[in-house]
């Protein structure tokens, strides 16, 4: 299903549409020079691009785990970015008020996975008159999402809404990607995305930072579109060891666009 959402480019020349960018803004410049190379690249192939940057991270396993630069500096970044190349951001909300205070800065909210049924969050995203994307929790069903999205449009009829998988719970350590998720959401009417990253993560570790394996991006990203992923979502990085969050399992910047012209070709091949 294609994605309509005010400025996303490259609508028409039906590829996936691509959510990218650090996994939390860790300052001005990082985010301008993030959202600078992949506009070029996705310009360059004709995907319509999503720039994404958490303006807060509040689901930190340790308590002095990096959350953020402040909210309001990191949500002006967001809109600086949006403003300077002309494209759609994205950036998670956690609780009910923060919809109202980041609705202006960003074109889309997020609902975390672990926040999915969290009814009033949903409401407060949708009412805001963005679009709202909903991470599937990692203990649910591609089925019971459905409810998810009846929330946003019940709150909101005309809601822009889309889902995300991002795996499931395997043990305590692991998570798994099971590929019937990405139909079972789609009946539900809505763009479906794989987050290529965050469904490789190793939660729960005992040193209290969340592990990774970076090395199957492009496993899960090919499986994703072949299965008929509409959308696809890839934290990305210039240099992953020393980014302030999340930096097990996202992907060097200069191996996103090698990564992208594979995706294209295996998209163009099962059309």
């Amino acid at each position: 299903m294609p994605m309509q959402l005010p400025k996303l480019k490259h609508t028409d020349t039906n590829r996936f549409f691509l959510m990218a960018g650090p996994c939390a803004i860790e300052g001005r410049d990082m985010a301008l020079r993030i959202a600078e190379q992949i506009v070029t690249i996705t310009d360059k192939l004709g995907i319509p691009y999503i720039f994404k940057g958490s303006y807060r991270k509040a689901n930190r396993t340790k308590a002095n785990s990096f959350t953020g630069i402040g909210d309001e500096l990191a949500l002006s970044i967001l809109k600086e970015v949006g403003d300077t190349f002309d494209i759609p951001t994205v950036t998670d909300i956690h609780e009910s008020d923060e919809a109202a205070m980041a609705a202006p800065y960003v074109d889309v909210l997020q609902i975390p996975a672990f926040l999915c049924r969290q009814t009033e969050l949903i409401e407060a995203a949708a009412k805001t008159g963005r679009a709202v994307n909903v991470k599937k929790g990692q203990f649910l069903s591609g089925e019971s999402m459905g409810f998810a999205v009846e929330k946003v449009k019940t709150a909101d009829p005309d809601a822009i809404v889309f889902l995300t998988d991002r795996g499931n719970s395997f043990g305590y350590g692991d998570l798994v990607v099971d590929y019937r998720n990405l139909p079972a959401m789609q009946a539900h009417g809505v763009p479906v995305v794989m987050d290529c990253t965050h469904s490789l993560q190793q939660p729960n570790q005992a040193s209290g930072v969340t592990g990774g394996k970076p090395a199957l991006i492009a496993t899960i990203a090919k499986a994703a579109i072949a299965v008929g992923a509409d959308g696809l979502f890839i934290e990305t990085h210039m240099n992953p060891a020393v980014a302030k969050s999340d930096g097990a399992n996202m992907l060097p910047l200069d191996q996103l666009e090698a990564l992208l012209e594979r995706l294209v070709r295996v998209r163009e091949s099962i059309l």
